[in-house]
């Protein structure tokens, strides 16, 4: 049955459903490789994994490293079915879940996987894989790239150094047969090392914050694609993650021009009243960006102003961050960051 949103999780994985552990995986390996891991998705799974990472709540450690032990397995147990080594891969499975979900995880293994070396790899993103690889050998990182698809392997490879790009080409183009023992060490290799990163991190949490960190990170056309999906079944879900996504702190991160921008639409007491709280960093980037005398009379306003109502200074924060907002939909400003980096013109 599935989970209800914001329901206490079990105590055991096996209690969870498929949904709720890909949420869970998503948590576990952190905002930015999860807002890879979303863009490589349907948008129906998108939609339907999101809103379950939002109502997630605290997952506890133990149950986090359960669905995480999981998930290794069954990667680990998808390399050994693509070699043809279906009993090892059933046995890895049957460790981890009850007998008939395993004979259920093997039989999509097998319409899935590759029947190629480094099958695990095909999937994953290149920027992980030159994580793993990166300092590795010239060797074993042209012996990787041997088995990965030609686009990937160009990825890889024109993120190397210049120097060892060379290297590794050189090793390519004279690659011979190579011992399968020798193909299985260095995939067990990247499997440790790809499991270690996984279990990393401690108790964690999910929810909205989860969400808005997640798509803060993602790119701009694939975070426009989700929210709209999302705002068809729960807009109230998607103002609240909106809200999230870009606090007034975050106004640091927008460029002098659109800074500018921004404070056209502002008027002084407004200004001033929401830089009440505001960091001296903050403070500094939006006075530089206005004359001296407009700055001599925000700073004279907020000297004067005496005690206001936080809840004030956050409506008042709160609308220049909706004009931000607004103008970034227009191209006015841009924000660090925010995934629009490839589309400005220099």
């Amino acid at each position: 049955m599935p989970r209800k949103p914001n329901e206490k999780l079990p105590s055991k994985s096996e209690d969870l459903e498929g949904l709720t552990k890909a949420a869970i995986v998503l948590l576990a390996v952190g905002s930015d490789r999860a807002g890879k891991m979303l863009q490589a998705m349907e948008p129906l799974a998108v939609e339907e994994v999101t809103r379950e990472l939002a109502s997630l709540g605290r997952v506890p450690h133990e149950l986090q490293a359960e669905v995480i032990r999981e998930f290794y397995s069954v990667s680990l147990a998808s390399q050994y079915a693509n070699e043809g080594n279906l009993d090892y891969a059933r046995k890895i499975l049957s460790t981890s879940m009850e007998s008939k979900a395993a004979e259920r995880m093997l039989g999509q293994i097998q319409t899935q996987v590759q029947r190629t070396p480094f099958a695990f790899l095909q999937r994953a993103e290149s920027e992980n894989l030159m994580a793993f690889i990166q300092d590795e050998h010239p060797q074993t990182i042209a012996l990787i790239l041997c088995h990965l698809a030609h686009h990937k392997a160009a990825e890889i490879l024109s993120a190397l150094p210049m120097q060892k790009q060379i290297e590794v080409l050189k090793r390519v183009a004279n690659m011979e047969q190579t011992n399968p023992e020798v193909i299985r060490e260095v995939e067990r290799g990247l499997e440790s090392r790809l499991s270690s990163m996984l279990t990393q991190s401690m108790e964690s949490a999910g929810g909205v914050e989860a969400v808005a960190e997640i798509l803060n990170l993602a790119e701009r056309s694939a975070e426009k694609a989700i929210m709209e999906g999302l705002e068809a079944e729960d807009p109230d879900l998607v103002e609240q993650i909106r809200r999230l996504m870009f606090v007034f702190e975050d106004v640091l991160k927008v460029n002098d021009k659109g800074i500018q921008a921004v404070l056209k639409e502002v008027d002084n007491s407004e200004l001033a009243l929401a830089l009440k709280t505001a960091s001296e960093d903050l403070k500094t980037k939006v006075f530089k960006n206005m004359s001296e005398r407009a700055a001599a009379l925000i700073k004279e306003d907020m000297q004067y102003m005496g005690p206001v109502k936080v809840s004030d200074v956050e409506a008042a924060q709160q609308r220049i961050v909706d004009i931000v907002r607004r103008l970034e939909e227009t191209g006015e400003v841009v924000i660090e960051g925010r995934g629009g980096d490839a589309e400005q013109l220099v």
